[in-house]
């Protein structure tokens, strides 16, 4: 027990509690000083450490779902570290929504750059590791086939759908309380699937997995191994809870002076969901790519497109839910190029991933799409 407790509670996990409960009492204290209007050199600087300390408690709260995604296997584990994504990334949205200014598009701005960095940046990021340490990469066909097929229909349903039969580029009350109901139905009767009888497509298939791969060891059922780790699985939510609470505590305050950082140097609006996007998938990036290194494709795809599902299934429900109970306009219809960009993305992960192996090339292909991406953002 006393081992457990030091290697659960480690130095860096102790670290990580303290300076995100400690930023958020510093912040209490000098909250009347930020009140008033800071220089810019100073909003930037106080922004910046803001920034850096929600996004060490981002890798902790990555960190402790890796253990628990080790300890339960997939898809069990990858489901933990995808939830814990998609929280994060609610929080983050929910407080620049409910902060100062107008920010009616920042669900729709954050959650395409999160597309935009999973389904391109690191997957090509991911393919050019793993190529240049395997010559036969591909992942399981029908979990990813799966996965393509949901993103097609809920980022239809979030970015698409809204400029045909929305009001303004949002939905209307009763529309949204309707694609409310079918997003989270769809996805809550995907996760039964993926838990349940369709658990073998989204694990790696036998000559996917390298020689001395665990996957080769048969594993015990996820109530044995509830039963049996229960102690450990339990401390280390509890750690998670623990940092995540900082990321909601720090995130109003980051939401108010980004606003107002943005507005001082006129970039463009869709900068804080790129910056939303950025703090919540970095951490799961250096898990996706050790992935990819090993060569295990199938949880290459878990976590990054497991992780837009879950985006998409879970956030735009939530931001509209939001809307609703505030009142506040959420406007989801994409713009032209942004759309043009995401039907290029899922046709070119379509390709990818059903050719009978995964090269270095295609990683480049991907990378040039987030090329484009980052270009049409200033455009």
């Amino acid at each position: 027990m006393r081992h457990a407790t030091r290697s659960i509670l480690s130095p860096i996990a102790i670290t990580r509690l303290i300076l995100g409960w400690g930023a958020f009492v510093l912040l209490m204290a000098v909250r009347p000083v930020l009140a008033a209007p800071l220089p810019t050199w100073a909003l930037w600087l106080v922004l910046g450490g803001i920034v850096a300390v929600i996004s060490v408690s981002a890798f902790g709260v990555v960190t402790e779902a890796e253990h628990l995604a080790h300890r339960l296997g997939d898809p069990y584990g990858t489901l933990v570290l995808t939830l814990s994504i998609a929280a994060i990334e609610v929080i983050l949205i929910s407080a620049v929504m409910l902060g100062p200014g107008e920010h009616a598009t920042i669900a729709r701005d954050s959650v395409m750059a999160v597309s935009m960095i999973i389904m391109n940046l690191v997957i090509g990021i991911a393919l050019l590791a793993a190529g240049r340490r395997h010559d036969r990469l591909h992942a399981n066909p029908t979990g990813v086939s799966l996965y393509l097929g949901m993103l097609i229909v809920l980022l239809s349903v979030a970015f698409a759908v809204p400029a045909l039969m929305g009001a303004g580029g949002a939905y209307t009350a009763p529309q949204a309380i309707v694609m409310i109901v079918l997003t989270v139905g769809l996805y809550a009767f995907f996760l039964v699937r993926q838990m349940g009888a369709q658990r073998a497509d989204f694990q790696e298939t036998t000559d996917a997995a390298p020689a001395t791969s665990a996957h080769d060891v048969p594993r015990p059922s996820i109530t044995a191994v509830l039963r049996r780790h229960r102690t450990e699985l339990l401390a280390r939510t509890l750690l998670l809870i623990a940092m995540v609470l900082p990321i909601v505590l720090l995130s109003h305050d980051m939401a108010t002076l980004l606003d107002d950082a943005l507005s001082r140097v006129g970039a463009p609006l869709a900068l804080s969901g790129i910056l939303i996007a950025l703090i919540v998938f970095l951490p799961e990036t250096i898990t996706t790519v050790r992935a990819a290194v090993l060569g295990e494709m199938q949880r290459v795809s878990n976590l990054c497109h497991g992780a837009l599902v879950s985006t998409a299934g879970l956030t735009i429900p939530a931001v509209l839910t939001i809307g609703l109970l505030t009142g506040r306009p959420v406007l989801l219809a994409e713009t032209p190029i942004d759309l043009l960009l995401l039907g290029l993305t899922l046709l070119l992960t379509l390709a990818t991933f059903s050719a009978r192996r995964l090269t270095p090339l295609h990683g480049a292909v991907h990378l040039f799409v987030f090329a484009l991406y980052g270009v049409s953002v200033f455009a």
